[in-house]
């Protein structure tokens, strides 16, 4: 009888180190999700601070291009002002397919192109975008990570028990795989 005590005792033991191990995993991996979504917000927040200078500037140039700036200061409030993970990726979307209308209307203007705050704003915006870039796939890498460990059976049966919900993939919207026209 002893013996078959000490052998329950050992499983029990077992299982719930196993319950502990797999319970400590998950948060680790949701805490990397949080944090690779992070450094994705602190790129969008200096894009979305880039923005009002480089539409003033293009405005002093285009000014007859009122809709596309209206657009692109539109699709930045909506960024800065969604609330949800999920508002704030479709925004987000939004917000780069405008950009990309913008610096494609700015093909059409030599002097704007020409224009030395215009040149730095848009190097700035390139640099931002692909650090944006850099950091989704990182954040998508850590989505990828903790979906396999929440789906897989046996840590799927402590994620349930324990409320370890879904993350969302940062995808690109239908807008951004368009290519933005110019006209001439």
């Amino acid at each position: 009888m002893n013996t078959m005590l000490i052998v329950i005792v050992v499983i029990v033991v077992l299982l719930l180190l196993y319950v502990v191990s797999a319970y400590n995993g998950l948060v680790r991996l949701r805490n990397m999700v949080r944090d690779q979504w992070s450094q994705i917000d602190v790129h969008l927040k200096k894009r979305a601070d880039l923005i009002p200078n480089l539409v003033e500037t293009v405005k002093g140039y285009a000014s007859h291009e009122k809709e596309t700036l209206e657009a692109v200061i539109n699709a930045r409030n909506k960024a800065v002002n969604a609330t949800t993970k999920e508002d704030e990726m479709q925004a987000n979307g939004e917000l780069s397919h405008a950009l990309g209308r913008l610096l494609a209307i700015s093909e059409s203007y030599p002097d704007l192109k020409a224009n030395t705050n215009f040149i730095d704003l848009q190097n700035s915006l390139k640099d931002v975008e692909e650090k944006i870039a850099y950091a989704r796939q990182f954040y998508n890498d850590a989505v990828m990570k903790y979906q396999n460990k929440r789906e897989m059976f046996p840590t799927n049966i402590i994620a349930g028990m324990f409320g370890f919900k879904p993350e969302a993939f940062f995808q690109a919207n239908e807008a951004d795989k368009e290519t933005p026209q110019v006209k001439f």
